[in-house]
C-alpha cells in the first residue's frame, strides 16, 4: 500500500482481510455505496459502527443488522476503534478523519476496505461509465438464484434485496468506480468494462488517460482469469483486441456481429426485453429479463459470460436472469397518478440518458414521456450541455431543474434555464423550474391519462415522485 493516504490506485497488502480491521468506523453509511460496504461488514459478523447526520432510510436496516450508529461527527466516536473508513467525499479536514489520525488510528478509504473484504474469494469486479450497477446486480441475482450464495457491493440497491451482503459462497461480486481511479486497487479474476466514455475529465483530463485507467484496470486482473468487454463500444472493443492479441482470456458481448456472446432479434415491451443468445455462432438460448430496454438485455450480456465462464449450465443462466428484480432508480415504477404513471431514473449522462429516454418512450406509447431532469453537477452540465439537451429532445415533454451542484456556483447564464434553451421541443413542451416545489404544478400541467412521468438524474431528484404522488 502506497504511503500516500491520498493515493486510490494502489494495491492493499497481501492478505489484509477485513476481520484484520478490528473495531471499525464507516463515515457517511447513508450514502448508496458506504452503506454497501457498512451492510457487508455487519452482515460478516464483523463489529461496526457509522457515522451520519442525514436522515436516510437505509439507516434502520443498519441498526437492525446490529451497527451502532452516531448522528453527530464527534471525537468520541473513535473510542475503541481500530479502523477508519471513508470515500473520497470525505476529506483530509473532516473531523473524525482528523481526530483518527491524531490518535493513531489508520484509515482506510472505501476502496481499501472493499478489497481487504474479497481477500480469500473468486472476485468479480465491474466498471465503465455506464450500465456498472445493472450489470452487478445481474451477475449477482444469476449466481444466488443458481445456489452459489455470493457477498456483494453495489452501487445501487437491489429490489427485493439490498446494496451489499455477505455470503458464504466462494465469490465476490462488486461494482467498481472510475470517477476518482480507486478502481485500480482491485485484482479481480473476473474483469468487466461495460464500455468506456466522456466522463470524469476533472479527475483524467482527457480521454486518452481515463483509457489508459481502464486499460490498467484490465491489466490489473488475474492474467488466468478472464476479462468481459463490449464488443458495442469502440474503447472497450479495441482494449478487447489489444489484450487477446497479447494472449489474455477475453470474452466480448453485444449486439456487434463477431462478439462471443451476440444478442439479435429483441422484443422489448412493459414487461421486459426478450432476446436470442448466440455464444461463439451457436444459439444458446431465447432469454427474457423482466425490466425493458436494449441496453438493459446488453448488461445482461455481461452476465451471461460470467455464468458460462463458472460453469453453470445455460440454463441455469437464463433462469437467473429472468428472476431479475431490477435495481432501484433504474426504471423503477415509482406509482400511477391522475391516470399517468411515475418512473424514477438514475440517468445524468448523455448516452444513459438516451438509451433511458429511448426505452421509456416505447413504453409510453401511445401515450407521451414527460421527463423531470435535474442536471448533476455545474461543470459536467456545461461541458455536457448540447448532449444532455440532445438527449432530452428524444422526449415528448421534459421538465428541467435547477443544476444540483453542492459546493460549486452556477455562473451567470449557465444555469438550468441555458439547458433548457438548447433542448429542442416546442416552447410549450418544455418548461425551467428553479424551485422544487414548483416542480408538481409544472407536471400536472403537462402530464395527462396515460402518459408517462420519469424522475432522471442523480439525488436528490429520486426523492421527487414522493412529491409527485402525494
Amino acid at each position: 500500500m502506497s504511503d500516500d493516504p491520498n493515493d486510490l490506485t494502489s494495491p492493499i497488502d497481501e492478505g489484509v482481510t477485513a476481520e484484520d480491521l478490528g473495531r471499525t468506523l464507516f463515515i457517511g453509511v447513508g450514502g448508496v455505496g458506504m452503506n454497501g460496504l457498512t451492510r457487508l461488514y455487519a452482515t460478516r459478523g464483523l463489529d461496526v459502527t457509522g457515522s451520519e447526520t442525514k436522515d436516510w432510510p437505509s439507516l434502520p436496516e443498519l441498526e437492525r443488522l446490529g451497527v451502532t450508529l452516531h448522528r453527530e461527527h464527534v471525537p468520541s466516536n473513535l473510542d475503541g476503534i481500530d479502523t477508519v473508513v471513508r470515500s473520497t467525499a470525505i476529506n483530509d479536514q473532516h473531523l473524525e478523519v482528523v481526530e483518527a489520525r491524531k490518535r493513531g488510528i489508520r484509515v482506510y478509504h472505501r476502496s481499501e476496505a472493499l478489497a481487504a473484504a474479497m481477500t480469500g474469494r473468486r472476485s468479480i469486479v465491474v466498471t465503465g461509465t455506464h450500465g456498472k450497477t445493472t450489470t452487478t446486480a445481474i451477475i449477482t441475482q444469476m449466481l444466488a438464484h443458481a445456489g452459489l450464495d455470493p457477498s456483494y457491493v453495489n452501487g445501487g440497491e437491489n429490489i427485493g434485496a439490498h446494496t451489499g451482503a455477505h455470503g458464504d459462497g466462494e465469490y465476490f461480486v462488486a461494482e467498481a468506480d472510475e470517477s476518482d481511479r480507486s478502481f485500480l486497487r482491485f485484482r479481480p479474476e473476473i474483469g468487466i468494462v461495460t464500455n468506456i466514455d466522456v466522463d470524469h475529465l476533472n479527475t483524467y483530463g482527457d480521454m486518452d488517460s481515463l483509457t489508459e485507467a481502464f486499460e490498467r484496470f484490465c491489466r490489473n486482473t488475474d492474467k488466468d482469469g478472464l476479462l468481459v468487454l463490449c464488443a458495442d463500444n469502440p474503447g472497450t472493443l479495441a482494449l478487447a483486441k489489444k489484450l487477446r492479441a497479447e494472449g489474455r482470456t477475453v470474452a466480448t458481448y453485444g449486439f456487434a456481429d463477431g462478439a462471443d456472446i451476440q444478442l439479435g432479434d429483441v422484443e422489448s415491451s412493459k414487461d421486459g426485453v426478450d432476446y436470442t443468445v448466440l455464444y461463439q455462432n451457436q444459439v444458446l438460448g431465447r432469454f427474457h429479463l423482466p425490466m425493458p430496454g436494449r441496453h438493459i438485455a446488453l448488461n445482461s450480456a455481461a452476465a451471461i459470460a460470467v455464468g458460462l465462464y463458472v460453469g453453470l449450465e445455460p440454463e441455469d443462466v437464463a433462469a437467473g436472469i429472468a428472476a431479475f428484480g431490477g435495481v432501484k432508480r433504474r426504471f423503477e415504477k415509482r406509482g400511477e397518478k391522475d391516470g399517468y404513471a411515475v418512473f424514477d431514473e438514475y440517468a445524468y449522462h448523455p448516452t444513459a440518458m438516451t438509451a433511458a429516454v429511448t426505452t421509456l418512450k416505447e413504453v409510453a406509447a401511445p401515450g407521451k414521456l414527460i421527463v423531470v431532469f435535474q442536471p448533476y453537477r455545474v461543470y459536467r452540465t456545461i461541458a455536457m450541455r448540447e448532449d444532455i439537451a440532445e438527449a432530452l429532445s428524444l422526449a415528448d415533454k421534459v421538465v428541467v431543474m435547477e443544476i444540483f451542484g453542492p459546493g460549486e456556483d452556477i455562473p451567470a447564464g449557465e444555469g438550468g434555464q441555458a439547458l433548457l434553451d438548447a433542448v429542442n421541443l416546442p416552447d410549450a413542451d418544455k418548461v425551467f423550474v428553479a424551485e422544487w416545489d414548483d416542480v408538481p404544478a409544472a407536471v400536472k400541467a403537462l402530464a395527462g391519462e396515460g402518459d408517462v412521468v420519469v424522475t432522471m438524474g442523480a439525488p436528490p431528484v429520486q426523492l421527487m415522485p414522493d412529491e409527485l404522488l402525494a
